[in-house]
């Protein structure tokens, strides 16, 4: 069946919701990453073969759904029941008969089962009363954990490319442009750009063709909204997409994925011929004319290719390398043709603003940064996951009521924001609001959202080092002062980490990080010294302390600790067993010795330690 009017999706939609009501419960079982690495595909198997054999009145097999991510990655794998909104974590296969008898077939809770507040005690029964989530606006992760990825019905259920039918039939393209500038949309990838005066700019050029693109290439380390959104609802990015190209005047384009996202890739090509077998994309969408067709390049993993001009160079089948940007990709991009380019958030946002419309979505967030933003949060904090806030949402917000607070209750450090070339922001920055301006002004960025919470087991210099490190590995090497810039002030924050750099080292990695900053030629060596600079603002002492003292205050830089055993050691010979150096001995039951020589402070030994018996020091 081809949808060719507003009207049959209407139609299609109102079947599809009254199947639903028939429905007497709804099983849904997270197939997000974190999910599936802990046995969530095998908890959905085991409903399968359960619902199959017990064949309770109205709970058939397609009651189940196999969602994408619902966010709360720290209790994984997660299902949900509902009408009734009940969420259960950590749940594993042996659970399902339980489950099944008691909250499917009957209407009783299970205990062991649910959310636990870490403050109260006291477990949870329902989403909307766990804080994570009640903290949480989503907007363009509105459909994870609601429907199933490679199940076009699901997503026209949901109110699926009705916005899409409405900019079609009833909008000028200029007055989705219009919509789209009024609500303050901001390009979600990092740069913050007005999402609308970027559509306006490529309509604005007498060539053709024009492309729309999309930016699906997440590389910042401890990032995966980008990826969510691909893997558990990827037709809101082509409803997205087509709008876009409907207003700046396109009719083809890609979706550029990484490599590393084959779940993502696999499920959008899925989402791509589906849309196209209902007329939804492609040749004459819905019937009106317009035509837009998507195709997914691959990314090999070069974690520059998240540039814009990069990413185009390698869409065309060039080498990733950034171009300098003297003529924008607007009016020359891919193939030296107009070119807009978003990202996956973005493009989520975009069917729910024409729906809501501009002025509701401005409505959202603070002045300058209308709506919501979604964010990995990961770390050192109770509840990781994928979350999504209006923007203004303070960091203290963030961290402490939505992630549950620092884990075993140790004291917050930092936390750092906006990938390898985002800042490390102190204690004393909690309660700056979350948002592109608030965090440029603090020396972070928004970057694509990443998250990394870290608390006072954390080395500074070595967080500077460890992102250091992962910029050189991925410049593209074409421009000297990233090629060599970050080279060099990786090796200076190697020789802080040693305890061999002296107090004159500070200087030249300030003056060095400028020139790194003002001559490198696209973002990665723009801002890749932000690591390095925000930890020597706020945290000067640390470096310091390696500096003078020979001393690393949290106790990671293997130079500058020694590993000891106290008299507390009960020997159990658990530290022996675990070293595979050979530098532990001892009898069972006495007291064991540790050999400074051949020691490697691997911390293996206090890994295994129950007694608490190993000092680092």
């Amino acid at each position: 069946m081809r949808i060719d009017s507003p009207k049959k999706l209407d139609q299609l939609r109102d079947k599809l919701l009254a199947e639903q009501k028939k429905l007497a419960k709804r099983i849904i079982v997270c197939h997000g990453p974190g999910c599936l690495a802990n046995g969530a595909e095998k908890i959905g198997q085991e409903f399968e073969k359960q619902l199959a054999a017990r064949n309770i009145k109205g709970v058939p097999v397609k009651a189940l759904k196999k969602t994408g991510c619902h966010g709360l990655c720290e209790k994984s794998p997660l299902v949900a029941i509902e009408p009734a909104g009940i969420l259960y974590t950590r749940v594993k296969p042996k659970d399902v008969a339980e489950i099944i008898d008691k909250s499917i077939a009957g209407n009783e809770t299970i205990d062991r089962l649910l959310y636990v507040d870490h403050e109260t005690g006291k477990s949870i029964e329902k989403y909307a009363d766990i804080k994570f989530y009640s903290g949480q606006k989503r907007i363009a992760l509105r459909n994870l954990g609601r429907i199933e990825a490679n199940q076009i019905n699901d997503y026209i259920a949901e109110g699926g490319y009705q916005a899409m039918a409405k900019v079609l039939t009833r909008m000028k393209p200029e007055k989705v442009i219009d919509e789209v500038t009024t609500s303050g949309l901001r390009g979600r990838g990092g740069g913050g750009f007005a999402t609308g005066r970027k559509w306006k700019s490529c309509r604005a050029v007498d060539n053709h063709p024009r492309y729309v693109l999309c930016n699906g290439d997440e590389g910042d380390p401890g990032a995966f909204m980008d990826r969510a959104i691909m893997e558990g609802d990827p037709h809101s990015v082509l409803e997205g997409m087509v709008i876009a190209a409907y207003a700046v005047g396109s009719n083809d384009g890609y979706i550029y994925v990484r490599e590393e996202y084959p779940l993502a890739i696999v499920n959008l090509q899925i989402a791509i011929e589906q849309a196209e077998e209902l007329g939804l994309l492609g040749e004459n969408i819905m019937g009106t004319g317009f035509d837009y067709k998507v195709q997914i390049s691959r990314g090999a993993g070069a974690f520059v290719c998240g540039e814009s001009s990069a990413l185009m160079k390698s869409v065309a089948g060039h080498t990733g390398e950034p171009q300098a940007k003297y003529i924008r990709s607007v009016v020359r991009g891919l193939r030296g043709q107009p070119t807009v380019l978003n990202n996956v958030e973005t493009f989520a946002n975009v069917p729910a603003i024409i729906m809501m419309g501009g002025k509701e979505y401005a409505k959202i967030g603070t002045r300058n940064n209308a709506g919501t933003k979604a964010f990995s949060l990961v770390g050192k904090v109770r509840n990781t996951g994928l979350i999504e806030v209006p923007m203004g949402t303070s960091l203290r917000e963030i961290i402490f009521d939505i992630g549950g607070g620092i884990l075993e209750d140790r004291k917050f450090t930092a936390v750092q924001t906006g990938g390898p070339s985002g800042g490390c922001l102190p204690e004393s920055k909690l309660d700056l609001p979350v948002d592109f301006d608030s965090l440029t002004a603090a020396g972070s960025m928004m970057g694509s959202g990443g998250m990394i919470v870290m608390d006072d087991k954390t080395c500074m210099v070595d967080v500077a080092k460890y992102f250091l490190e992962f910029l050189v590995k991925e410049s593209c090497g074409k421009c000297v002062p990233c090629r060599e810039g970050l080279y060099q002030l990786h090796a200076l924050t190697v020789k802080v980490s040693e305890g061999k750099a002296e107090e004159s080292d500070i200087d030249k990695m300030e003056q060095l990080s400028k020139v790194v900053q003002m001559g490198s030629l696209c973002g990665l060596g723009q801002s890749g010294p932000n690591p390095l600079l925000s930890t020597l603002k706020f945290f000067r002492d640390e470096y310091m302390a390696h500096i003078r003292d020979k001393r690393c205050p949290a106790a990671v830089c293997r130079e500058l600790i020694r590993y000891d055993i106290l008299d507390n050691c009960t020997g159990c010979l658990a530290c022996i067993s675990a070293c595979t150096y050979g530098a532990i001995t001892g009898k069972k039951d006495e007291v064991h010795v540790l050999d400074q020589d051949k020691c490697t402070k691997c911390g293996a030994c206090i890994a295994v330690c129950k007694q608490d018996a190993i000092e680092v020091h």
